[in-house]
């Protein structure tokens, strides 16, 4: 008997295929690979070094960024919120990072700041999404700003973002591709404004950088989760079943005893929980695979264990494994049953879970 508690297999060549898929997509762009959020739960330092080919990588903050130079990563490293002080600034400039700006108080920093070296700067436009970006009014000023400092390597990149490339039909994409369009057109500048599902759905977005996260670690950016051929899920989440009981008819399962047994059947305990990323909001029925088997978790997820009805014929034993999500089951359908979204199932994976290498 061999047990196994909570662990994330990482397929490094799932990663190299997607990565490749990307390219073929988009074979006049460049990539910048997103590595934000511990490379999406996958580890920030591991997921860079398998990616060679990227032509840059894209974090959410310095602390981020200044890991994988500790790491050795010598490719470019884009901030894709930008920098939150002043004081950040001279951290750019010593570890040779770049930096989206999007607001005034950034745009005076750079260009008040006294740096030894230009500073690489994406300079980013709402178009849209009314999230992160400078008005489309504001953008001659900006840009002249920008390209008469000396603080400031020439030339900038212009980017925006895609809010909501997901959905095929939506008329959204259409207007910001046409606004980035219109914006841009007489710079002629790196321009940059496909994320994942921009790379599968909008051709017309892919300029000269597409900047793809979610669809690298083998899920679909989609929709609904619209299955995407060619992508292989990089992380398959395991455990072990470390209990098998029979229950007779109309014995609950777990706290609060949210789930009642209808006729005798056997279950099974696996050693997952919240407390390692599994969703404590998962309800009865959700998807899990047992000796690839799909079964129905039951009861209430709890902190280190959730529980699955294995069936009457059930031929289980404690030490078998278990997916939770991954290769034979889509974190996308994991994701839909817990009313919540891939991004958050993979970034919430904790440090207690084990990694290991396919």
């Amino acid at each position: 008997m061999t047990l196994r508690t909570a662990t994330a297999v990482i397929d490094l060549n799932a990663l190299t295929n997607n990565f490749r898929l990307i390219q073929s997509l988009s074979p006049n762009s460049k990539v910048l690979a997103v590595l934000k959020a511990n490379g999406y739960g996958h580890g920030l330092e591991r997921i860079a070094k398998a990616l060679p080919d990227a032509d840059a990588f894209g974090v959410a903050r310095i602390d981020e960024a200044l890991a994988l130079r500790a790491a050795g990563i010598v490719k470019p490293i884009v901030l894709l919120e930008g920098f939150f002080a002043k004081e950040d600034i001279d951290v750019l400039a010593i570890h040779n990072l770049q930096t989206i700006v999007h607001n005034s108080e950034q745009l005076a920093a750079i260009v008040d700041a006294a740096v030894k070296k230009p500073l690489k700067v994406w300079l980013k436009i709402d178009t849209g999404m009314h999230r992160l970006g400078i008005n489309p009014g504001q953008l001659s000023d900006f840009y002249n700003a920008l390209s008469q400092s000396n603080n400031v390597q020439q030339a900038i990149v212009l980017m925006s973002h895609l809010g909501c490339a997901d959905e095929k039909d939506n008329p959204v994409t259409p207007k910001q591709l046409a606004l980035f369009k219109e914006l841009t057109a007489d710079k002629a500048l790196e321009k940059s404004l496909a994320n994942s599902a921009g790379v599968l759905a909008w051709p017309e977005s892919h300029y000269d950088w597409v900047r793809p996260g979610l669809m690298l670690y083998g899920v679909s950016p989609l929709a609904s989760g619209v299955s995407v051929n060619g992508i292989a899920p990089v992380m398959t989440l395991q455990s072990s079943l470390i209990a098998v009981r029979d229950i007779a008819a109309g014995e609950a399962v777990g706290y609060g005893g949210a789930w009642v047994s209808e006729k005798s059947t056997t279950i099974g305990v696996i050693a997952i929980g919240y407390g390692d990323g599994y969703p404590r909001h998962a309800p009865n029925g959700t998807p899990v695979l047992v000796n690839g088997r799909r079964v129905p978790l039951i009861g209430r997820v709890s902190m280190d264990m959730i529980t699955v009805d294995l069936g009457c014929d059930s031929h289980e034993q404690i030490g078998d494994i278990a997916t939770l999500w991954g290769k034979g089951l889509p974190v996308e359908e994991v994701a839909e049953f817990a009313t919540t979204i891939p991004y958050e199932l993979l970034c919430n994976i904790t440090r207690r879970v084990h990694i290991q290498l396919a």
